[in-house]
């Protein structure tokens, strides 16, 4: 696997299963990823620092997943010039639509691309990521591209029906 250029950030190891998707997605279409686990609430300094020195180290889009009072792509969004996307994680006290609009609702000046609640949102966000990262790889985006025609191929073949 090349060199990352993709950091994944959870909010708890209890996102893992919500972020297989994602990971599976960046493989699939052979981009580097980093993972870590932080809070925003209980680790603010260490999300700042992994924020400012992303760019540094060669990422080029951060992904944050977090349930809850999701504010974690909000507090990365906050510190570094790099595109941000939310995936709001579901939770069992108001089904993904608190970590919804806590990830969604940022303030003017602080852009964060907010996708689907959960693993739906998890792929989509791996191919945003490939997405943005292929405007200046030829490679990334080809990769997109047979992906997406592969998907639609599928959805074909699975529509005749006998």
């Amino acid at each position: 696997m090349e060199k990352p250029r993709v950091l994944i950030v959870m909010g708890s190891r209890s996102d893992m299963p919500a972020m297989e998707g994602c990971m599976a997605m960046l493989d699939d279409l052979n981009v580097g990823y980093e993972v870590r686990v932080l809070s925003a609430h209980r680790t603010p300094e260490a999300v700042l620092e992994l924020s400012r020195t992303a760019k540094d180290r060669g990422i080029q889009v951060i992904i944050a997943a977090a349930g809850g009072a999701a504010h974690l792509a909000g507090v990365l969004a906050s510190s570094t010039p790099l595109p941000v996307i939310g995936i709001p994680i579901q939770t069992s006290a108001l089904g993904g639509m608190d970590s919804l609009l806590s990830t969604v609702q940022m303030p003017a000046g602080v852009p964060v691309a907010t996708v689907a609640i959960g693993k739906a949102g998890a792929k989509n966000a791996a191919l945003l990521a490939c997405q943005m990262i292929g405007l200046a790889d030829a490679q990334v985006q080809q990769a997109v591209a047979d992906f997406k025609k592969a998907q639609a191929e599928k959805v074909l073949a699975d529509s005749v029906v006998q």
